[in-house]
This record gives C-alpha cells, structure tokens and sequence, in this order.
C-alpha cells in the first residue's frame, strides 16, 4: 500500500457500511443533501484497504478521536459511530453529522474543518484510538 500523509483512508469494511447507508435515498431527508454529497466526494478521492492494511492513526467508525480547536487550547474527545448508535451525552457522534464527515478518513496531526453555528471552525486530530 503506498502511503500518502494526506491521502484519505477508509477501511473496506467501515467503506460497505457507508456506501450501503448513502444508497439509502431515505437518509438524504434525515442527513441532508450537503452531508451525503461530501461523504460521496471523499470516498471518490479516498482510498480503500483492508482490516490489516488500515493504519492505526486513522480516523474510521469507532474511532474515539481527541481534537484541539484552533487558537486555544481546549480539547474535546468522541467516538464516531453509525447515526443509529449516536448519543451526544456519551459523546458518541454520528457519521453523518458534519462532524463525523469532517473526521472518517483523517489521521493524527491532520487539520479538518467544519461549519458549526457560529461559524467555520478548525481542529487538530491530536489522537486516534482504534478497537476493533
């Protein structure tokens, strides 16, 4: 597998699951037009790879994924599931969120932006812990 810093990493098994949940026009309603076209768009310039290929500092359903805000040093820590699985209170955030789209296929170090209601903010994936 070539490497790429940058290059967006998806696994093939998280990449079915998605795809299956995009194909469903019922979850456009639910999540939004914006949200599903931008997952669509990442998985084109992504990559996909295997359980054993996929690197351990990326970003993939159930990830728990610590960010620090640009220009302080708050951080905040959550765990990226499937909008089934979503619960703010356990800080478990869905995939679909903006934020889930913003995250899956990132790894540690890399900087993701996302519209949040006072704007556009930037973060720091500063870790990545991935349990199979």
């Amino acid at each position: 597998m070539q490497k790429v810093k940058h290059q967006l990493v998806f696994r093939e098994d998280d990449y079915e699951m998605l795809t299956a949940c995009l194909n469903d026009a019922q979850r456009e309603s639910a999540f939004g037009a914006h949200v599903m076209a931008t997952l669509k768009a990442d998985f084109k310039r992504g990559i996909r790879v295997s359980r054993d290929e996929f690197p351990a500092d990326v970003v993939r359903l159930n990830s728990r994924v610590k960010l620090k805000e640009a220009g302080n040093n708050k951080v905040m820590e959550l765990v990226l599931v499937m909008p089934d699985e979503a619960d703010i209170k356990q800080r478990k955030i869905s995939v679909m969120a903006p934020v889930g789209v913003a995250l899956i296929g990132f790894r540690e170090g890399q900087e993701v932006m996302w519209q949040v209601p006072s704007g556009q903010k930037t973060f720091t994936i500063v870790e990545v812990e991935n349990q199979d």
